[in-house]
């Protein structure tokens, strides 16, 4: 395969899924993963509350072995949160749930794509934070042909394995890069500004992500509180930046 897929001599790049972050991420400064339901938004009810998240891989037996290891509580899968496990992939269940200092956050496509990023910097940014993410990365000189920040849409997963696309994190991803324009990177590739473009074009993104597939999913599972929280533009100022394998607060 040739370079012609690294979007080279942009500042602001996009892509899709832990394919892409692994493929782009070779000629990047800064990674910033999108989730939006629900790894990076529950990344960001956690950091904002104090906790380090510790993301991984799979969500398995191994991941109660690596969460000892740390020394650090395990979020368990939404439906299998308790009394005795009250923090789960849920941000709704994590805003509720006792402070933990310390919490791995098991996220196939996210952890994927943060581990991905090599030497790079990791942000987690979501719809809840992209305001804050975009003047971050402005600041710190992100965002140039010279320090060129690659944003990646997680997206779903078909029952094949495949990547499913996802209109959240398309938003989410777009939210983040419509900031860094804001913020004077205008050195977009074309994908990165259809992103942006897409997320400037809806008027309303709560009701936009709540009718969207992923969010009905949620919806008629019982999890409409996760789907508002995840769409509370802008409602945060914490920059999750992973450090020594955590996300840990920054402002």
């Amino acid at each position: 395969m040739g370079d012609w897929f690294v979007q080279a001599n942009h500042g602001v790049r996009f892509e899709w899924g832990p394919v892409g972050a692994e493929l782009l991420a070779q000629d990047t400064a800064c990674l910033v993963v999108v989730d939006v339901l629900s790894f990076t938004t529950s990344v960001t009810v956690a950091v904002e509350a104090g906790t380090q998240v510790f993301p991984y891989r799979w969500r398995d037996e191994t991941a109660e072995a690596f969460a000892d290891k740390v020394g650090a509580q395990l979020a368990v899968g939404r439906s299998m949160a308790s009394e005795t496990s009250p923090w789960s992939l849920s941000p709704a269940a994590l805003g509720r749930a006792p402070f933990a200092p310390r919490l791995v956050l098991p996220s196939p496509n996210g952890s994927t794509i943060a581990a991905a990023a090599g030497e790079a910097t990791v942000v987690a940014g979501a719809l809840r934070n992209a305001a804050a993410v975009g003047r971050w990365l402005a600041d710190r000189g992100y965002g140039t042909a010279e320090q060129p920040v690659l944003v990646i849409a997680s997206g779903e997963r078909w029952p094949d394995g495949s990547l499913r696309p996802a209109l959240e994190d398309l938003l989410g991803a777009g939210s983040v890069i419509a900031a860094l324009r804001r913020f004077g990177r205008s050195n977009l590739s074309p994908e990165a500004a259809i992103a942006a473009a897409v997320f400037d074009s809806v008027t309303d993104v709560g009701a936009t992500v709540a009718a969207c597939a992923s969010g009905q999913e949620l919806i008629s599972s019982g999890y409409a509180d996760d789907v508002a929280i995840a769409t509370e533009l802008d409602a945060c100022d914490v920059i999750p930046v992973l450090v020594d394998g955590a996300f840990v607060a920054t402002v």
